[in-house]
């Protein structure tokens, strides 16, 4: 998810602060989740070797069910990012997650 670790008395407001019996020992600094988002449907488009935008509309689909699973819609503008990715409307994003709920 590409978290970076630091000093516990470096942590920000942001971070998780790991302690070991009562002794603070590491932070956790994680990335925005916008920045993930991008990371993984990068890591999509080369695992199916083409850009997003090329597949067809089973294999889109599949990656919105790939997503939702790893909270891409959690993240502010994620159906908006990810509709621009597939090269479709955000109104077929929702359709799609809408068709997986019904399912």
């Amino acid at each position: 998810m590409g978290a970076e670790m630091l000093p516990a008395d470096q942590a920000g407001p942001d971070d998780v602060v790991l302690s070991w019996e009562g002794v603070d020992v590491v932070a956790v600094r994680l990335p925005q989740l916008a920045d993930s988002l991008d990371h993984i449907l990068a890591a999509l488009e080369r695992k199916r070797g083409r850009p997003l935008a090329e597949l067809d509309r089973k294999a889109k689909q599949e990656v919105v069910r790939i997503l939702e699973a790893r909270g891409a819609f959690s993240v502010r503008h994620g159906v908006e990012t990810v509709a621009g990715a597939l090269g479709v409307s955000r109104f077929t994003v929702y359709n799609y997650l809408n068709r997986e709920k019904d399912a």
